[in-house]
């Protein structure tokens, strides 16, 4: 009995097709059995999509005042640093104004002068009627003690009491000019006065518009969409360019809705670019979620009230920072396609924090040199027409000078940081 339990077995093993059946049972139940100890200790903690686009600033470039272009300084797909003149146009209308600002502001500093300097001359004035009628008041008295005992006539003791109110009346009508020139000059300098700070106020105003004649790059990055040509006639606003800096690009990964449940803020994120394929590999950071699904923002959104509606599973971008130092070994453009894989087994925080950002985002200053040289272009001007006019021409010159060796000192200092100063001096 037993020999026969034993041929049964072996029988039974040996068949092929028996043998053939447990080996792929067992292999299928291993392979279950990895994928269900894979899941429990990764994939329940991943979340990953392939609708992912690396996205970014694209940057215009537009006139602040109406010219026709003269010069175009970078074309599509050319680098440029920030403040590099990318257009130039035709200073030669904002150089009149500028002219006759300075012109207006030069002789608002003389008339000013004048104000002061008659304010003095007033002050003189009150003084000598003061002393006139000091005068005529003792020659009346004396008359009048004359005229008692009749050594002189009534006639000539009226004409010295009339001399004593003319003298009273001319005083009172200096003080009166003094008081009226002063309202217009009291508490002030040259250089505070109304008069003077309004037309200095035009002088940066023109300056400024004549500073605008160079457009500067707003940030260094990659010319694209460049829209302007030679002689173009332009207007404020209108996009000549635009410069992409791909230094500061990130990725809009757009999951499903049941992924985004346990995603947070400051998860790492693991990401592949069809650039350059499964080798290189970026590792970015959540940093925030749309405030809304794709469709609720699309130019045409879907009417779900309707009778016909279907529903769709929505998805919401999430973005992602991208490590710098990855992002210049391996440069990535806008608009290209990603694969991201956001590890969400720290679910701590919430999933939509409320924490407001207190510094700007994005900056510039490429604009902002200019208006230390309208200043100086300012003081400049009042100076030389404020102190005695045998020193004007010689400080003039000095100022000029010094300006000249500041502005080539800067230069130096900020190594091509802010070319439009250059380009400004040279339009000068």
């Amino acid at each position: 009995m037993t020999t026969s339990n034993a041929t049964t077995r072996v029988s039974w093993w040996q068949d092929p097709r028996r043998r053939w059946l447990a080996l792929a049972i067992g292999s299928f139940a291993l392979v279950g059995l990895g994928c269900g100890v894979y899941w429990a200790a990764v994939a329940r903690y991943r979340q990953s999509t392939d609708d992912a686009y690396v996205n970014g600033n694209v940057v215009e470039v537009t006139p602040q005042i109406s010219g026709t272009v003269v010069a175009i300084g970078a074309d599509d797909t050319q680098f440029v640093k920030a403040g590099q003149p990318l257009v130039r146009l035709d200073p030669a209308d904002e150089q009149v104004a500028l002219d006759e600002a300075e012109s207006t502001l030069a002789k608002t500093v003389r008339e000013v002068r004048n104000l002061f300097a008659t304010s003095a001359q007033l002050q003189a004035a009150v003084a000598v009627r003061q002393s006139d009628l000091a005068t005529d008041a003792q020659d009346f008295k004396r008359r009048e003690r004359l005229g008692d005992s009749g050594a002189i006539s009534g006639e000539e003791l009226q004409h010295a009491r009339d001399r004593v109110r003319s003298a009273e009346a001319a005083l009172v009508s200096a003080r009166q000019q003094l008081v009226a020139n002063r309202a217009r000059v009291d508490g002030t300098t040259v250089e505070d006065h109304p008069d003077v700070r309004n037309a200095a106020a035009a002088v940066r105003s023109a300056y400024l518009n004549y500073s605008r004649t160079v457009l500067p790059a707003p940030v260094s990055g990659f010319v694209a969409h460049r829209n302007v040509q030679l002689g173009q006639r332009v207007a404020p606003g209108a996009a000549l360019m635009a410069v992409v800096p791909l230094d500061q690009v990130w990725v809009d990964a757009n999951f499903k809705e049941p992924q985004l449940a346990n995603m947070r803020v400051g998860q790492p994120v693991r990401l592949t670019a069809d650039l350059y394929g499964r080798g290189v590999v970026y590792h970015g950071t959540v940093v925030g979620f749309g405030a809304g699904t794709g469709a609720a923002f699309a130019l045409l959104p879907a009417q779900n009230a309707t009778g016909n509606w279907i529903k769709i599973v929505q998805r919401v971008p999430v973005r992602v920072a991208l490590d710098t130092q990855e992002l210049a070994a391996h440069p990535l453009q806008i608009g290209l396609s990603m694969k991201a894989e956001v590890a969400i087994k720290d679910r701590s925080g919430a999933r939509l924090p409320r924490v407001a950002q207190t510094a700007p985002a994005y900056s510039t200053d490429v604009f902002h040199s200019v208006n230390a040289l309208a200043d100086a272009r300012v003081h400049t001007i009042i100076e030389a027409n404020t102190v005695n006019p045998e020193r004007a021409s010689h400080r003039m010159l000095a100022r000029e000078s010094a300006d000249k060796g500041q502005q080539s000192e800067q230069s130096l200092r900020v190594d091509m940081a802010h070319p439009v100063v250059d380009a400004v001096l040279r339009l000068r």
